[in-house]
């Protein structure tokens, strides 16, 4: 299984890991760019915190819920915060999800969240 084999999916399963180990899965949209996939989220996010601790990470593709559905790959995931990543990320998902993504910013919005949005960037891991 490949970051390619997944990019295709509407929803994948972002599993995270806290410092004892153990894995926090996040249902999460993403966008491929370069063979690598891209995450809009907001930067005080649980998954943030912990891919800014720990850069392992592991996908696959999911239900809304977060529900697997297809095999787990590893990849190693990075925090990207320069405005012009987060815009080009936030442009990649709009892409990719049209109107559900500006309704779900409008919300957002109104909600007084999206302040501080950063992206994520996963990577395959490289053949060592």
């Amino acid at each position: 299984m490949t970051l390619n084999d997944i990019k295709d999916a509407k929803y994948i399963a972002l599993k995270t890991f806290r410092r004892n180990g153990q894995g926090v899965i996040t249902p999460v949209w993403m966008a491929a760019d370069g063979g690598k996939l891209y995450v809009w989220t907001d930067g005080s996010s649980g998954k943030v915190k912990r891919i800014r601790n720990d850069g392992r990470v592991r996908l696959c593709a999911s239900d809304v819920r977060g529900t697997p559905t297809g095999e787990w790959t590893e990849a190693q995931a990075r925090v990207l915060e320069q405005p012009t990543d987060v815009q080009a990320t936030a442009k990649r998902i709009a892409a990719k999800y049209g109107l559900m993504f500006h309704l779900f910013g409008l919300m957002g919005k109104l909600r007084g969240r999206g302040q501080n949005r950063v992206a994520i960037e996963i990577s395959p891991l490289s053949a060592s």
